[in-house]
């Protein structure tokens, strides 16, 4: 990851968030708005619930003729706990932190320490749910109604709705989950490559024929942190060409570059080339309905 270069200037948007990488690279990400959040909910929940009424509606009709109607509720309650769990997890795990619903909405989780999302995190901030809604609510399905008394329901009620809307009174909209689970959940950017800076800056073609990579060098990124490196090359504070070394030993240690016969590249001239071929390369996956969106895509 490459780190993203602010005019001193510019206009900091309040969901703007500085995430700090392993490699201790500053990168930043916009953090999804609420109304995004519960769009994806909705979506999720929608195909829970129609997945947990099937399920019901089988477990009803196999118990139907033996008169077990109380082990066809335990069994639907067991199992629906079992999906809302690992219906989340799965999906975080297999699609880099998206569920049907993120994607839809374009959003993903993402680790708070900048590193990859780890299991364990996923499965955490996914139980976390279970306490913050379905516990309470379950509760008040299963206790039988001449026992149950009115302030139990007000009670899970209040809790379901202070949970739920906690992303509310937060500056960075978390849900307790993903407190516990040091998360927070992101807007994708739209994957757009940008024009050609190297091109745009001199007119001409940069003076680097004589440095080339290798796809495997070049797969090692993806579309985001060549618009990363834009910002890098567009650059013009007084400390950019320290910037631009720094980041260019970042990238040449990363995909194990080495120049011809030994020589020295100057940075500029080996960020621009690098810029132009995985521009190239990430252009031509396009074309072919391939998009790698950063670092951590393995293609899935």
């Amino acid at each position: 990851m490459m780190p993203a270069a602010h005019g001193a200037g510019s206009q900091r948007s309040p969901h703007l968030r500085d995430l700090t990488t392993p490699e201790g690279v500053v990168v930043h990400i916009h953090l999804a708005s609420r109304a995004e959040r519960l769009t994806a909910f909705v979506v999720d929940m929608a195909l829970l619930l129609s997945a947990i009424a099937v399920l019901g509606l089988l477990l009803a009709l196999t118990t139907l003729g033996a008169g077990g109607s109380d082990l066809a509720i335990a069994a639907t309650l067991l199992c629906s706990f079992l999906i809302r769990v690992f219906y989340f997890a799965y999906f975080e795990s297999a699609w880099r932190g998206a569920t049907p619903g993120k994607r839809l909405a374009r959003l993903r989780v993402v680790s708070r320490t900048g590193g990859p999302l780890r299991p364990d995190a996923i499965l955490a901030r996914n139980l976390v749910r279970e306490v913050e809604i379905f516990l309470p609510l379950t509760l008040i399905l299963v206790i039988p109604s001449e026992t149950r008394d009115g302030l139990v329901a007000v009670a899970a009620l209040v809790w379901v709705g202070v949970l739920t809307l906690m992303p509310v009174f937060n500056r960075d909209r978390l849900r307790l989950g993903d407190i516990v689970a040091g998360t927070w959940v992101i807007t994708l950017p739209k994957p757009v490559l940008l024009e050609d800076v190297a091109q745009a800056r001199s007119g001409t073609p940069a003076p680097s024929a004589e440095i080339r990579f290798t796809d495997r060098q070049l797969a090692i990124y993806g579309a985001y942190e060549l618009q990363v490196l834009e910002g890098v090359l567009r650059d013009r504070r007084p400390d950019a060409a320290q910037a631009r070394r720094a980041v260019a030993d970042r990238i040449k240690n990363k995909i194990g570059y080495a120049a011809p016969d030994g020589g020295i590249t100057d940075p500029g001239v080996f960020l621009e080339a690098f810029y132009r071929a995985q521009r190239t390369r990430l252009e031509t996956g396009l074309a072919f309905g391939k998009h790698k969106s950063d670092k951590h895509d393995q293609g899935r």
